[in-house]
């Protein structure tokens, strides 16, 4: 059986949406797939992360002088002041935490790839070649 798409475990782990047969579905390989498992686990834990983030758990704007020297370093010229931010609404907070949350379940997908492709070199599944800036892996026997 082929595992859940990780897009789909996300959404089982947002809980957003009315279940549906697909997900009863990808449940039920859940239940026997560790790695599904695992992952679904994983994503259910940084969205519960992020719905309980307060205010005070979120990056805040940097400095003026940050964006001065921004600005100065690009056009040469001395920039104006850059309003500071304005205050955090409730929308711009849950914008923050869904943004959080994206970038985390991005990571977790990488992170999963590239766990699961070390275990393939390991096995000696594949072996790992660079060819320039560009990594690519052989299958064994494709030589």
């Amino acid at each position: 059986m082929a595992h859940v798409e990780s897009a789909h475990l996300v959404e089982l782990a947002l809980r957003n949406a009315t279940p549906t047969d697909a997900d009863a579905e990808a449940l039920r390989h859940v239940e026997q797939c560790d790695r599904c498992r695992d992952e679904l686990r994983m994503l259910t834990r940084v969205v519960a992360a992020a719905r309980t983030a307060q205010l005070v758990d979120l990056p805040t704007a940097p400095p003026d002088r940050v964006w001065q020297r921004i600005s100065r370093d690009v056009s040469g010229t001395p920039a104006a002041p850059r309003p500071s931010a304005p205050a955090a609404t409730p929308g711009r907070r849950l914008l923050l935490a869904l943004l959080t949350l994206a970038a985390a379940a991005g990571i977790a997908v990488a992170h999963r790839y590239l766990h699961e492709r070390a275990k393939l070199v390991q096995r000696g599944v594949v072996r790992q070649g660079r060819i320039a800036h560009f990594e690519v892996l052989h299958t064994v026997g494709d030589e």
